[in-house]
């Protein structure tokens, strides 16, 4: 059993629950014990991501979604409503269904994008101006969830 990740899983579970009822924490440690457990018996043994880097890569992309959100706030606050939404296509390097996964959803969580279809090594991402299409376009999300999924945790 990877202990780690299920400590880390549980802990997201009582941060996000706020609850501490006995029923809620069982529900809890069943959780973080099947989705650890499905995950690795699942995942290529090359392509799974690191606790570490995982632990490093939330607040990345929590700073992101921040950064995005004032973004789209100054975007709807504008008098003049200066949207350009388009349809991106995007080619990534990355491969691996779970890559794909945490990118796509990575994308969707970033307030001013939104994944629309995942293909192998493209997907279709919705935009909402030019600036959301450039932060999307320059790769750096793309760079972060390859470094996630690195054969040991580290750098691709």
């Amino acid at each position: 059993m990877r202990i780690v990740p299920t400590i880390a899983l549980f802990a997201l579970w009582l941060v996000l629950s706020n609850s501490y009822h006995p029923v809620h924490l069982a529900l809890g440690v069943i959780t973080a014990i099947t989705v650890v457990w499905l995950g690795t018996k699942n995942a290529p043994q090359s392509r799974r991501f690191g606790s570490l880097s995982a632990l490093l890569y939330m607040p990345w992309l929590f700073m992101q979604v921040l950064k995005s959100g004032l973004h789209v706030s100054r975007l709807i606050l504008h008098p003049a409503l200066p949207i350009k939404p388009e349809l991106v296509p995007y080619e990534t390097k990355l491969s691996s269904v779970g890559e794909l996964v945490v990118l796509g959803n990575s994308i969707t969580l970033t307030p001013g994008t939104i994944t629309v279809e995942i293909a192998p090594r493209k997907l279709i991402v919705h935009a909402i101006d030019t600036e959301a299409k450039q932060d999307l376009l320059s790769g750096a999300l793309d760079a972060k969830v390859g470094t996630l999924f690195s054969a040991n945790g580290g750098g691709k």
